[in-house]
């Protein structure tokens, strides 16, 4: 199926079995998307020409009245026919190269009991430039990925660090956990997304759940260690102390860092939890800053998180424009 962008009116293939936000980055066209699992809508856009289907029921993100009025999530919808689609292209990140390489599992190290940290290598030969935020694909077997944001920063690029959460029942996932896995080949693509990290004047809030902290670890690290003047206020958000797994580091980033400013949240908050917040990540920030409109906010996490953070940050003054999001969710098996 052929495949066309308004306004661009540039072109790509699709085939009738892969959702069409896949066929746009397998082509290079950065789409707005986030958790690619039909939750958080941000890959919603018109169909003006064609029909497209879903493998199941309308994904939970699109109401029967926003389909009825010619709107698809992309990262559902399969092509029917050729399709004419209005969407906006990301082009910011446009000019960062995606490519398909192997790389070598170098360390693999437990950072919470259902949390690893990986360390990839990639051939001395290739170049992996990225921006921070961007994730890239493990390519796995019968043409199936698993996404990993990149933790590690731009200019720390010798080994891409990712954070690993075992999923349940995940096969993945689950070999890497029961297995030693240090020199293992894999196949990565990347990078890919727009949520990306650009300095700009004022200060910034980073929130967090979760191994949301991936991201967030790139775009903090890039600024800090690059010398921002800006104000950064991060909150973590977790069930217990033992899932804010990089505590110490971030104590020190504050110890060093004058402008730096740490908050941890817990839901499951236990009696000796001395030094955390508790409850809902989003609803410290509010507490804590309740007005919001010299802000920008970056937010990566679990779709409950995100879908407040987008229902409840404006209404604080919040500028949607300076809000960005990266919702994750569990690929299915």
């Amino acid at each position: 199926m052929r495949v066309r962008l308004l306004p661009s009116a540039r072109e790509f293939d699709a085939r009738p079995d892969e959702p069409v936000l896949a066929a746009a980055l397998r082509g290079h066209f950065n789409l707005p998307h986030s958790c690619r699992s039909g939750h958080c809508s941000s890959c919603r856009a018109r169909i003006v020409a064609g029909q497209v289907w879903y493998p199941g029921a309308r994904p939970p993100g699109l109401t029967a009245e926003e389909e009825a009025a010619g709107l698809a999530l992309l990262c559902q919808a399969r092509a029917a026919s050729d399709l004419v689609i209005e969407a906006r292209e990301i082009r910011r990140v446009t000019d960062v190269e995606i490519k398909t390489l192997p790389c070598r599992i170098e360390t693999r190290e437990r950072l919470a009991p259902d949390v690893l940290r990986l360390q990839l290598r990639l051939p001395a030969v290739e170049q992996f430039h990225f921006l921070p935020g961007q994730y890239l694909d493990v390519l796995l077997d019968g043409g199936r990925r698993r996404s990993f944001s990149i933790a590690s920063p731009p200019h720390d690029a010798a080994q891409l660090e990712l954070h690993v959460r075992r999923v349940p029942g995940g096969d993945f996932t689950g070999e890497l956990f029961a297995h030693d896995a240090p020199g293992a080949l894999l196949r990565i693509e990347g990078p890919i997304g727009q949520f990306v990290y650009v300095d700009a004047p004022g200060p910034v809030v980073f929130v967090a759940g979760g191994t949301g902290f991936a991201p967030v670890k790139s775009m903090l690290r890039h600024a800090l260690e690059r010398g921002t003047p800006r104000d950064i206020h991060f909150y973590w958000g977790a069930r217990t102390p033992v899932d804010l797994y990089e505590e110490a580091l971030l104590y020190a980033w504050a110890a060093r860092h004058p402008r730096f400013h740490y908050t941890g949240v817990l839901s499951e908050a236990p009696p000796d939890s001395a030094g955390h917040e508790s409850g809902w990540v989003h609803e410290a920030v509010l507490a804590h800053h309740p007005d919001l409109s010299t802000f920008e906010v970056y937010a990566a996490g679990p779709p409950a998180m995100v879908e407040a953070i987008r229902a409840r940050f404006p209404a604080q003054g919040l500028a949607p424009r300076r809000l960005h999001f990266d919702s994750f969710d569990y690929a299915p098996r």
